[in-house]
């Protein structure tokens, strides 16, 4: 199998040439594998590949992992570098504070992902513990934007929206605490969908991710292969502290038929000072026309609540998380925190972290709490709101230094979040949000817009997206850019 033939196809369409027996799953995955030496040179995307898990016969076999539910048997596949792991894996967080570190057992989300039958080949770069919109860590280098290299492919899941814009793997896992699913898919041209919070297992090392507000699942290219993977991670798992019931039978069902007719909000106000761009702006308002065109009832609002508390809870939660997980790094390898372990904006949320008593922590819950009820109402007159996903298109490589020297935690609080202005609110509230890859700017970068569904509807988002799809797909530029750089890395490597 040719890598232009790949590419042809997303993680369902390989899992079917697999099930056909067309290919392998040893075809499958090592024209991946030669895809990520051919283009990893000059994007950046994955900092560590697994060899040995390849099938060696061909196609996989079965095992005490793999469930007779495997919908994607074979397809290659790989891991955000935080959070999630494998047992006697690495997982270094994209800082130098915990190079060499090995996971001592699996996630529950890691047991899922084999029992779907993804071939797992490595892990995707994410900035220093996933605190910043762009992937730029001391430790590992800049990750660049597959669409232009000059340009960030945004974070914290950059990798792995590299990855699978360039063509290297068609489904990549990766995580959002305040839009690190999001903005990487609409750097990149992907979709990305944020869950519910508590729609997929945080095990067994954390009831929720980051106070709640962290979540896992995916980058993809298409809605059916992330209505699959979500029809399978959204299971829940012993010792979860709730369980979220679905409103559909399947996800995979749900996006089959069109969704009823949706009342939906957009906006392009964010809720504090963050321009944005008239690109950006326009696309917006032409997403909601579609959504119009499309027979849904859409009008211009947007929800009220209180920002600069918002702020303080959110940063006082994110720099507890960060103190925490420095401490349990600093003392599993054995190193000192200081400016060599950690990058200057990561050293000065720790100190931050440091700081807090529990009567802060507390605060911050309350904090978070205002902010969803203040919100909630806004979803009882309405099914979605649509709004930008960032401010501006990728931004330029080193736009957003996390090792900018005497930067203080607010400051990067404040520098970086200007750039994805409406997501972390939807983290706070536990919403699910996806960005779809709707437009393009006139310098050949990707758009994405948000759009954001009620508690628990994940189906609604998905069947929208799914109308969306067909309406106004995006595949045939994403697969035009992937020609033409394999077509560039094959010219770099010549030369």
């Amino acid at each position: 199998m040719k890598f232009t033939d790949y590419i042809e196809h997303d993680a369902t369409g390989i899992a079917g040439l697999i099930t056909r027996k067309e290919i392998t799953a040893q075809d499958a995955c090592q024209v991946s594998l030669q895809a990520v030496e051919r283009l990893n040179p000059i994007l950046n995307a994955v900092v560590e590949v697994w060899t040995d898990v390849v099938p060696p016969t061909g196609n996989m076999t079965s095992s005490s992992t793999t469930s007779v539910y495997a919908p994607f048997q074979g397809v290659p596949f790989m891991i955000k570098d935080l959070v999630l792991q494998r047992r006697n894996r690495k997982i270094e967080m994209g800082s130098r504070l915990a190079k060499g570190f090995t996971a001592p057992h699996n996630s529950f989300l890691m047991d899922i992902i084999d029992s779907l039958g993804f071939v797992t080949l490595g892990r995707t770069s994410t900035p220093e513990l996933g605190h910043s919109c762009t992937t730029e860590p001391v430790a590992n280098g800049a990750t660049r934007n597959p669409w232009n290299l000059d340009y960030s492919a945004g974070g914290s899941s950059g990798g792995a929206g590299a990855a699978v814009a360039s063509g290297i793997i068609p489904l990549a896992h990766a995580n959002d605490g305040a839009g690190s699913i999001r903005i990487p898919a609409a750097c990149c041209g992907l979709l990305g969908l944020k869950p519910s919070r508590g729609r997929v297992s945080a095990g067994p090392d954390a009831a929720e991710g980051l106070f709640g507000m962290g979540v896992e699942l995916a980058i993809g290219r298409s809605v059916r292969d992330m209505a699959a993977f979500l029809d399978g991670a959204a299971k829940p798992m012993p010792g979860d502290p709730f369980v979220i019931l679905k409103a559909c039978d399947s996800f995979q069902t749900a996006i089959k038929r069109p969704p009823p007719r949706l009342r939906i909000a957009f906006t392009v106000t964010p809720w504090y000072d963050a321009p944005i761009s008239s690109e950006i702006t326009q696309e917006t308002y032409n997403a909601a026309a579609l959504c119009a065109e499309l027979g849904h009832a859409v009008e211009e609002a947007s929800p009220s609540f209180d920002y600069h508390a918002m702020r303080a809870a959110c940063m006082m939660s994110w720099a507890s998380g960060i103190k925490k997980w420095a401490d349990g790094l600093a003392a599993a390898s054995g190193r000192q925190i200081n400016q060599d372990t950690l990058e200057a904006a990561t050293l000065a949320m720790y100190h931050y972290g440091a700081s807090l008593t529990a009567g802060d922590l507390l605060k911050a819950m309350d904090g978070l709490n205002a902010v969803s009820r203040a919100i909630g109402p806004f979803f009882e007159t309405y099914d979605v709101l649509i709004t930008p996903t960032t401010a501006q298109p990728a931004p330029r490589l080193k736009t957003y230094d996390q090792n900018r020297a005497n930067i203080t935690h607010d400051q990067w609080f404040d520098h970086k979040g200007k750039f994805p202005p409406f997501l972390a609110a939807f983290n706070v509230t536990g919403q699910p949000a996806m960005s779809v890859p709707l437009g393009m700017s006139k310098t050949g970068l990707p758009i994405g817009i948000q759009f954001v569904g009620k508690f628990g509807r994940e189906d609604i988002l998905l069947a929208l997206a799914a109308q969306l799809e067909q309406s106004k797909p995006w595949q045939y530029r994403l697969l035009t850019m992937q020609r033409e750089l394999w077509e560039k890395a094959n010219r770099l490597d010549v030369n």
